[in-house]
């Protein structure tokens, strides 16, 4: 059986597809998966069992990239297309059955419209897929003894960003109250979000500093180390609240109704002021403590 499996360019959206993947991998264990998504994507997939492909589909003028995905998919028989960016290019291809997801925003939770896609409700979790070296290597980067906590201080465009001082003072407040943490500073690759990090890295001097070269699945590997999670919507919260670790997702510029984490531990807080259109500024130290401290305290008591 071979299913194709048309999942986001973003990294967060492509997360929040991971659970229907994982259901699909368990309802069908003959089939081998094929998954199309944008390059930034692709590295999610790596560890994915029974795929045989990932097919990075690259942005080209008058939506020739949809053209470029049919002839490279045509010579196959496919027994189900799952296709989540509402493209025709299914009904090109030789298909047993097709679920489209109609294009456009829509209001409510973006992995909703997921999981409605082949009726299932709830909607399944995110998951992330490791292997065993990634891990190794996440134990070696973040050993025992210290309660690593992540901080994610970037996004894909700077009104989503919360002060940096901010994400200092929210930390110094947790390690009053846990002296064992220590933090971990997780940005993606190039300049840009380089410069966005170094300004926490600046202000929590004791702070481990990724260095933006790591690949996703490394990333996740080191989240799944750490007690929690801070951060602005981003594809790194998504990512973290996959693992299944607590997250704290930091929203105003961005809507937390379409794109709040989805993870079993997985909170938001949001700026006080228009729906999607908050300042950053306006979102307080305070709540953000408040909000950890309460999940960890939720976590530690369901876990004992």
């Amino acid at each position: 059986m071979h299913i194709l499996f048309i999942t986001s360019t973003r990294l967060g959206d492509a997360i929040l597809s991971t659970g229907l993947l994982d259901t699909l991998l368990r309802r069908y264990p003959q089939a081998d998966f094929t998954i199309a998504c944008g390059p930034v994507a692709a590295g999610l997939f790596a560890h994915m069992p029974r795929r045989v492909r990932t097919i990075e589909m690259v942005k080209r003028p008058y939506d020739r990239h949809w053209v470029d995905l049919w002839r490279q998919c045509r010579g196959t028989r496919w027994d189900m297309c799952v296709d989540l960016r509402g493209s025709v290019v299914s009904f090109f291809l030789r298909v047993g059955r097709r679920h489209v997801m109609r294009g456009g925003r829509r209001e409510g939770r973006r992995i909703t419209h997921i999981g409605n896609l082949l009726g299932l409700d709830p909607a399944p979790m995110p998951v992330v897929w490791t292997n065993a070296e990634e891990r190794a290597r996440a134990v070696s980067m973040l050993p025992g003894g210290p309660h690593w906590v992540a901080l994610g201080p970037t996004a894909n465009w700077d009104g989503k960003i919360w002060p940096a001082e901010r994400f200092a003072a929210v930390f110094n407040a947790l390690r009053e109250a846990d002296p064992a943490m220590r933090p971990v500073i997780l940005y993606g690759p190039g300049e840009g979000e380089r410069m966005r990090a170094q300004r926490v890295l600046a202000q929590v001097p004791d702070a481990l500093d990724t260095g933006g070269r790591l690949s996703v699945t490394q990333v996740a590997a080191l989240l799944g180390r750490c007690t929690l999670f801070i951060g602005n919507d981003s594809g790194l919260m998504h990512l973290a609240a996959a693992t299944g670790i607590p997250t704290v997702g930091l929203f105003g510029r961005s809507k937390a109704s379409e794109y709040a984490p989805a993870g079993p531990w997985a909170r938001v807080v949001m700026a006080p002021g228009p729906v999607g259109n908050a300042p950053m500024e306006g979102l307080s130290v305070v709540n953000v403590i408040t909000t950890a401290r309460s999940l960890l305290a939720d976590r530690d008591r369901w876990k004992h």
